[in-house]
């Protein structure tokens, strides 16, 4: 088959025999009607779809708050030395596809499509391009729902996908449908949530979400109805006696021509016994905003998206915007960014000799205020554990001279220096100072010498005090 100008080794599809697991889309919430209850859908009970549950300002809050987030991060090539990872800034032909996905994304847009994509349908599948050396140049985020999963009789997956210009699916040949080709799995990265009911069926948070999104979407539909009557429910018009079915309409007609919409405040003067009723309940006697507070609650712990960041209550028991951030990453982001890293550096193929791998700088989501970051940079300076250029680095600073090694104040002692104290029978003791004598001062030589005499007698002395 060729893909994209490039030469793809495929079995041929028709003895395989594939079968597609996602044939059922009850994971859908664009399939079929999904009920809670049989004969739900008859009485117009039923969860809404996925276009109407991103209507709720929950969920989109939680889908655009997490795929943003995690956009923010930037994708960095890492190589294992020694066992230590460092960042590979050139040289490398991996590094143009992560800085440039596509051709009509940067590397933010394709991050957002891939968490949203996950989010909403469950999975994300990105489409490879290859060039002549098999290199990937190219990375597409499909539909989700124009890609399904299908698996061999000898357990080797196979993706169907449908034509997307965007995405230059085309030119497909073999025995495959044009219109619907498949590609072999090492075409495509595959990521997914939780997948409960089979391994390659990711399930959205939206399956769990769906119940309370629904009701907070119609909370927020009925109350604009009411809003929209001057906050008066409707009501009945009763009477003492019988009334005519044709009276009955022509009250009716008149009451809601003459009351109601732009009329709703108007004098009503009612004869002949009749009295008006309310027959809908009030927000405050329905306790609308405990059921509008108990579905945003429901919603965010269904994408493990903290409370705080959708209603602004910050919690009483913080310790800090930090340390909530922190709890944000842990519970909510981290195992996303994970599972991205890991597929990513996956579909890209490394060689193994390159000790590759994919990381996401996540310090620019938990990026400390100056006093913060200046005082955690200069201790680790201090400490000896970063150089000045790694503490400079951190606050947007040059290297300088002399910064690339790192320090540590002289009065510090090696371990093994004070194993030896320890090891002395009183490590604790000052033991006893030695003074050294002074060096003798020599004679002076006697009077009256000769040159040559005075020279003899200084050798000898010389001599001896040697001896001494």
């Amino acid at each position: 088959m060729r893909l994209f100008g490039f030469e793809i080794s495929l079995r041929k599809a028709a003895p395989q025999n594939l079968s597609s697991v996602a044939g059922s889309t009850w994971w859908n919430f664009r399939g079929p009607i999904r009920e809670s209850f049989p004969g739900a859908w008859q009485q117009n009970v039923t969860i809404d779809r996925q276009p109407d549950l991103l209507a709720s300002s929950v969920v989109y809050a939680c889908v655009t708050g997490i795929a943003v987030d995690i956009a923010k991060m930037r994708i960095m090539l890492s190589q294992d030395t020694d066992g230590i990872w460092k960042e590979v800034r050139s040289g490398s032909p991996f590094l143009p596809v992560l800085r440039k996905p596509n051709h009509f994304q940067t590397t933010i847009q394709f991050i957002e499509s891939w968490i949203v994509s996950e989010l909403l349908s469950g999975n994300t599948y990105i489409l490879k391009e290859r060039d002549r050396r098999g290199v990937v140049t190219r990375l597409y985020v499909l539909d989700p729902l124009r890609v399904r999963p299908l698996v061999a009789d000898d357990g080797s997956v196979f993706y169907q996908l449908s034509r997307d210009p965007l995405a230059q699916v085309s030119e497909m040949s073999g025995n495959f449908d044009v219109d619907n080709p498949v590609v072999p799995a090492s075409e495509i990265i595959h990521d997914r949530i939780c997948p409960l009911w089979h391994p390659l069926v990711g399930v959205s948070p939206l399956y769990a979400a769906g119940l309370s999104a629904t009701l907070g979407t119609k909370i927020v539909s009925n109350s604009t109805g009411l809003f929209a009557n001057a906050s008066r429910p409707g009501g009945i018009l009763t009477a003492p006696g019988h009334i005519q079915d044709d009276t009955a309409l022509r009250l009716k007609q008149a009451f809601e021509a003459n009351f109601s919409g732009v009329n709703v405040g108007r004098l009503a003067v009612l004869g002949d016994g009749l009295k008006f009723e309310p027959m809908m309940l009030t927000a405050e006697n329905s306790q609308l905003a405990e059921q509008f507070g108990m579905t945003k609650a429901d919603v965010a712990l269904a994408f493990h998206y903290p409370i705080w960041k959708v209603t602004g209550d910050f919690p009483a028991y913080s310790s800090g915007p930090q340390a909530l951030t922190l709890m944000y990453y842990t519970d909510c982001l981290q195992p996303l960014i994970e599972q991205l890293e890991s597929c990513l550096a996956d579909g890209m193929e490394f060689p193994p000799e390159n000790n590759y791998g994919i990381e996401m700088d996540i310090d620019n989501l938990l990026r400390m205020d100056t006093q913060t970051l200046i005082e955690s940079s200069t201790k680790g300076i201090l400490g000896g554990l970063l150089k000045p250029d790694e503490g400079r680095f951190r606050n947007n600073l040059s290297p300088v001279p002399g910064g690339d090694t790192p320090y540590l104040q002289q009065q510090n002692f090696a371990l093994s220096a004070l194993a030896k104290r320890d090891a002395l029978e009183d490590p604790f003791s000052k033991g006893t100072t030695q003074v050294q004598a002074p060096s003798p001062t020599p004679p002076a030589p006697p009077r009256g010498l000769l040159v040559e005499d005075l020279e003899f007698y200084e050798e000898e002395l010389r001599k001896e005090l040697v001896l001494t």
